[in-house]
């Protein structure tokens, strides 16, 4: 664990907002998580906002097109793949900036000064997820061309390492996530990317990035691939799959000793669930969560000082209301962790 962060229970926020006003969505983030706050993605603001567009631009052959992303690959794709390779070589990110058009809540994010805030959070969609998502124009996943699926990583790499510069003008400690939602298809029969190939793909991206590295996947997914990357922070959907996080015990003991640290995904993102939880009964839940890999060997106070709290997953697709509900409760889960555990 770095020793310029320490988690502590800490509430954060996965990614998107169901707003389409950024400094309301940004107002908000830091209303209930100032510790480690996190700019907004506002996907009902915009198509452009969309996980997989929002970090498109300067992608060789990338076009938007009636609400729909595509690589063609009919063009001569030769001068942009050697723009991006000679700006990952000097590692020169200022060509794949994220632009205000396609990122508001960034933009707001950076005219501000977050006060009381341990470490500022960003993040990029992860060049599994992204490069499985976006096509060319047969509707082929580009991850499946050797040498766009190469372009994908350095080119997500370049806006991470943007992104990290601009936060650390907010504050010098900062996390970058990758979402990685379709890191559950991996190693299914309906997905041909090795294991080998993800790692490696993973590892590209995180490389690229100095503070805090996270990985948040909010499916069921092979723990020990992701575990085995460079990564610091594992954000995952404890509410439905923290049963499959303990299935790697040696793994998770492993990584935890080397300092990592769980953000526990303990609050839905479903309004018809939100509705039925409260504060106390997901404390439970995060409690069971824990148990099932101390059962297995993992020591509960390792667990404690390594966790972060968290919504399960991004809330862009919910209600004002149920959104602002659900980061009260992430909220609450804190407190009262922290109550419980870290009250000297």
């Amino acid at each position: 664990m770095r020793d310029d962060f320490k988690p502590e229970f800490l509430p954060i926020n996965i990614g998107s907002l169901p707003h389409t006003d950024p400094e309301e969505a940004c107002n908000l983030i830091l209303r209930h998580s100032p510790e480690v706050p996190s700019w907004p993605q506002l996907p009902k603001r915009s198509f452009l906002e969309n996980m997989y567009v929002q970090f498109s631009e300067g992608f060789p052959g990338i076009v938007l097109e009636r609400e729909r992303i595509y690589v063609d690959r009919a063009q001569d794709l030769s001068p942009e793949l050697e723009h991006l390779y000679l700006a990952y070589l000097e590692n020169d990110p200022e060509g794949y900036a994220i632009s205000p058009a396609y990122a508001a809540g960034l933009a707001q994010w950076l005219k501000g000064e977050p006060d009381s805030c341990r470490v500022v959070k960003g993040q990029v969609t992860g060049p599994v997820s992204w490069g499985l998502t976006v096509v060319d124009q047969e509707r082929r996943p580009i991850v499946y061309d050797e040498v766009l699926a190469d372009a994908v990583a350095k080119h997500l790499r370049l806006k991470a390492t943007w992104q990290e510069r601009e936060l650390r003008q907010l504050h010098p400690t900062t996390a970058i996530f990758l979402d990685e939602p379709y890191m559950a298809s991996v190693g299914s029969a309906y997905v041909a990317v090795t294991r080998e190939r993800a790692i490696a793909l993973i590892e590209e991206v995180l490389d690229g990035i100095e503070g805090l590295k996270g990985v948040h996947c909010c499916g069921n997914t092979d723990w020990s691939l992701v575990l085995s990357t460079s990564v610091d922070i594992l954000s995952f959907d404890t509410y439905e799959y923290a049963e499959s996080l303990s299935l790697y015990p040696a793994e998770v003991g492993s990584f935890l000793r080397r300092g990592g640290i769980i953000a526990w995904g303990i609050v839905p993102p479903e309004g018809e669930r939100l509705a039925c939880e409260t504060t106390t009964s997901l404390v439970r839940r995060l409690h069971q969560a824990m148990e099932l890999l101390v059962r297995k060997g993992v020591p509960f106070d390792d667990l404690l000082v390594a966790s972060l709290v968290s919504p399960c997953c991004g809330l862009g697709s919910i209600s004002l209301d149920w959104a602002e509900r659900a980061l009260a409760l992430t909220a609450g889960v804190s407190k009262e962790m922290r109550k419980r555990y870290l009250s000297s």
